[in-house]
């Protein structure tokens, strides 16, 4: 943790917002039921600053945690690496300062001078509006979250506040494909984390690239294939509070799923699948958030798909600099010319040592499907219960992928909290 010091004064922070030079800002891209195309950052477009400008930034869980925590630390990290004079500043771990809420937590990186705060999750929501409302003059961003989506369900007028959020669910269904191609034994499981809306649609997005995969391109029948969920209830073991990550991997295991991806912030999938892998069995993992994860257990890992925070940030810390920063939603695509782009990619999927080169080349062809339109979002889909959710040929909106009420049919698992 950092320590606090004395609070600067609001007077300061204009000064040091005005003494900025102003560069040119980015346009947000319109929400598209297709694949859109990312906009890279043009090198013109980073502003030179004459003071310090501090990112501060509020995590949900560790800033090391090979998750979705340093996915967020190494974006804020980018961001200020590519302005000078730009620095960032963190409290991370951030439900358990006893007695001290996450928007008490941004009061406290304002104290030490950041100028822009970022709550990383979308569990900060509540405390992220807290802050923003408070301070209307300090650029607020959280990870996730549709309270500044003027089409959402959640919006609030706080023009201070952007949303911004990787279209992850490409990256979930390449993930989905990888564990079609690669299963042995037709069962794959998914270790997931709470449910709600954004966990009930990135695992059914792994399901939908499993189940073309599956399909299209070993043209096995549907019927063959499972697809089970099972929540341990929150994004990282809680002992007492959740289930045991590790417990629910084994028991896929053990029951004959051989390939499990996750769907958690920490590493459990991968590695109870090499403790397995190492007596002999034939099992693997599909890991997420981060995209160095393999190196946890490269036997096994079949790939990450990750998210990558560092060019949406930087874009929203450099309207911050220009005073142009307003209330947006911005829910940003891969960049289909190359998904893995650092600079331009908000999300992408890196193949693991244990992906076949058969099952890569495929992975390959897949991504260039949907590069060229391939949507599977598209009807026919129907809800776990039944309901017809899409029809035939209708593509699924905005609206539908965020707010999917339910898991989908053929998926096993949970679609609500009990």
């Amino acid at each position: 943790m950092r320590t606090i010091v004395s609070k600067i004064t609001l007077l300061a922070m204009v000064l040091v917002i005005a003494a900025t030079a102003c560069g040119k800002a980015t346009a947000t891209p319109a929400p598209t039921t297709k694949p859109p195309a990312a906009t890279a950052v043009p090198a013109t477009a980073v502003p030179t600053i004459a003071k310090t400008f501090t990112i501060g930034m509020v995590l949900v869980g560790p800033y090391n945690d090979s998750g979705w925590s340093q996915a967020g630390y190494e974006g804020g990290e980018y961001a200020a690496s590519m302005i000078p004079n730009t620095k960032l500043i963190y409290v991370d771990l951030g439900f358990t300062h006893q007695g001290v809420t996450p928007a008490q937590l941004a009061e406290q990186l304002l104290a030490q001078g950041a100028n822009l705060i970022i709550f990383n999750s979308d569990d900060f929501k509540d405390d992220s509006n807290t802050f923003a409302l408070a301070h209307p003059d300090i650029p607020t961003i959280m990870f996730s979250g549709d309270q500044s989506w003027a089409a959402g369900q959640a919006y609030l007028n706080i023009p201070n506040m952007v949303n911004i959020m990787p279209r992850a669910e490409y990256a979930k269904m390449i993930a989905g494909c990888a564990a079609a191609l690669t299963t042995q034994t037709g069962k794959i499981g998914y270790l997931g984390p709470l449910i709600n809306p954004e966990t009930r649609r990135l695992a059914s997005s792994a399901y939908l690239g499993a189940k073309y995969c599956w399909t299209q391109y070993l043209h096995k029948d549907l019927a063959s294939l499972q697809f089970k969920v099972t929540w341990i209830g929150y994004w990282f073991n809680e002992p007492g509070t959740t289930l045991d990550p590790t417990k629910v991997a084994d028991d896929f295991y053990s029951s004959g799923y051989d390939v499990v991806m996750s769907g958690i912030d920490t590493t459990e999938a991968l590695t109870e699948a090499k403790k397995l892998h190492d007596a002999g069995q034939n099992v693997w993992a599909v890991s997420y958030d981060y995209r160095n994860n393999c190196s946890t257990a490269p036997d096994v890992c079949l790939g990450v798909p990750y998210f990558n925070w560092g060019p949406g940030v930087l874009a929203q810390v450099q309207k911050a600099i220009a005073g142009t920063l307003k209330q947006d939603w911005v829910w940003m695509a891969p960049d289909w010319t190359n998904i893995n782009n650092p600079d331009t990619s908000a999300t992408g999927f890196v193949n693991g040592q244990a992906l076949s080169s058969d099952a890569a080349a495929k992975i390959a062809q897949l991504i260039s499907e949907m590069a060229s339109g391939l949507n599977l979002w598209t009807g026919p889909i129907n809800l776990q219960d039944g309901t017809v959710y899409l029809t035939a040929g209708t593509v699924a909106t905005d609206q539908q992928i965020w707010y999917l009420p339910q898991l989908l049919q053929g998926m096993e698992g949970q679609s609500v909290s009990q």
